[in-house]
């Protein structure tokens, strides 16, 4: 069994090729459409890219998987076009590499499963739940233990599970999902035991992903809204507060920050000088962050409620902007389930975050690719090699796969490449773009467990039409009127 795509485009370099996917991986695949066996595609004016990768999920898993479990909240990634991520530290227990104990929240479900630490429950998910994962996926260890700002993670703990350490010893999934990034992702790293922090991340080669934002009060964006709802404010201040001090923690020390949704004006003026001076920083912002602003709580409620909090529309002018101008690296979706019945609460209650990875390239194309500001090819950077290098990945080159099976066209004028003849078939991972499919936000159809999204009934444009996981389809809504036969 296999499909072949016949005249889709490459991405970076506008060739006309066909595409030779062998078999589906029909332990991992989730589909909407027919199109899952022998055939051809008429794939005319679609677009393969590498696979999408997000460096900032929340999958819940362990402790709360009411709210998304691995299973849920991969499928819904391989349906964004996601073939890669890296889950932040904020389970139930909190990653921070220490052995969890019986009488924690969400340890029965790690024990129960054989393991005594988060990260070798996590490593080891498709084994212990009978399950094969469609999307890839890397760890992030938590700064601080038990992610309570007290005390620093000990390298002790964790640094065994770092790529490129001892590995003739480890197992497959051991290998697969290696600890990459040191963060407390939901609340930035305390000044008591950032400079502690930042040696753990230098002695062991890994960065930190900084929440840049900090707040002991206040649950939406400081300004004429907060006052209308009657809602405590959070001044922009509170994020460039943190962005500075980590800018100067990274001057005097040399480790690499990246920091997460950055979301005012004055934090990427900060971080645009930052850069220029040579420093190790990166950063981050997210779809909802250019597509809404602080004046949409008034229309979304608490769906709209996130931490940082939706800004001022100038602020949502300056992140896209930044984003023009380089100076966001990438774009992440932070996708954060919760219950409806937990965003129901209030805005002094509800937990903050959204969903995103079955909308972001949808809300993302229309804001920066339809808006003028940026064109296709570089949102595929935005969302695919920038956060590969940032996970130190290698985003899949269809060029060298081609060159390496087909150098020349074939008759019909298009070279093909084979996903069954290249090398190593398992480095291959792809994601097919109809980049000018335009389409409605339907919560209710996501595989995600949860629904807490503002963008429900929105009219986007670009849709990720199938992904492809070590040459193997893993996902695909490829409509039947597409197949040639």
């Amino acid at each position: 069994m296999m499909i072949t795509l016949r005249n889709i485009t490459v991405w970076d370099t506008g060739e006309a090729i066909d595409l030779i996917v062998p078999e589906t991986d029909a332990r991992r695949f989730f589909h909407e459409s027919d199109c899952v066996g022998d055939g051809e595609i008429d794939a005319t004016g679609l677009t393969l890219a590498p696979g999408f990768e997000d460096p900032h999920v929340h999958f819940r898993d362990p402790g709360q998987t009411y709210k998304e479990s691995m299973v849920s909240g991969c499928a819904a990634a391989a349906s964004g076009g996601y073939v890669n991520v890296l889950i932040m530290p904020n389970t139930v227990p909190a990653m921070d590499g220490r052995k969890v104990t019986p009488d924690e929240p969400g340890a029965a479900e790690v024990l129960g499963a054989g393991y005594d630490t988060v990260i070798d429950f996590l490593q080891h998910y498709d084994e212990t739940h009978g399950t094969a994962l469609p999307v890839r996926y890397d760890l992030c260890v938590c700064a601080s233990k038990g992610r309570a700002g007290a005390e620093a993670t000990d390298v002790a703990d964790w640094q065994w599970y770092r790529r490129g350490v001892d590995e003739a010893a480890k197992d497959e999934a051991q290998l697969a999902h290696p600890v990459t990034a040191i963060s407390d992702d939901g609340s930035a790293v305390p000044a008591a035991i950032l400079d502690e922090v930042l040696a753990n991340a230098e002695r062991t080669g890994l960065y930190l992903i900084e929440h840049c934002e900090h707040h002991d009060t206040g649950a939406v964006n400081e300004g004429p809204v907060s006052r209308r709802l009657g809602v405590p404010g959070i001044p922009e201040d509170t994020e460039l507060r943190i962005v500075e001090r980590d800018i100067e923690a990274a001057r005097r020390t040399g480790v690499h920050v990246h920091f997460q949704h950055v979301s005012t004006a004055i934090s990427f003026e900060a971080i645009r000088r930052a850069k220029a001076e040579g420093l190790p920083i990166t950063c981050e912002t997210a779809p909802h962050y250019l597509a809404l602003c602080d004046e949409d709580l008034l229309r979304y409620g608490t769906l709209a409620k996130m931490n940082p909090p939706l800004r001022s529309a100038e602020d949502r002018l300056a992140t896209i902007a930044a984003v023009a101008d380089g100076t966001v690296d990438m774009l992440a979706t932070d996708h954060a389930p919760h219950t409806i019945d937990e965003k129901n609460l209030g805005f002094l209650e509800a937990p903050n975050g959204i969903i995103g990875l079955e909308c972001a390239y949808g809300v993302c194309h229309k804001v920066l690719v339809e808006g003028g500001h940026i064109d296709d090819r570089r949102l595929i950077e935005l969302m695919a090699t920038a956060p590969a290098r940032l996970l130190g990945h290698h985003p899949t080159d269809i060029t060298a796969m081609l060159d390496e099976t087909d150098r020349d066209p074939r008759p019909a004028g298009r070279r093909v490449l084979d996903l069954t003849a290249v090398e190593h078939p398992e480095t291959a991972d792809l994601v097919l773009l109809a980049t000018d499919e335009r389409w409605i936000v339907d919560p209710e159809r996501f595989h995600s467990n949860a629904r807490n999204t503002p963008f429900g009934g929105w009219e986007v444009s670009g849709r990720p039409l199938a992904t492809i996981l070590g040459s193997r389809l893993v996902f695909s809504r490829i409509p039947d009127s597409r197949i040639i036969r």
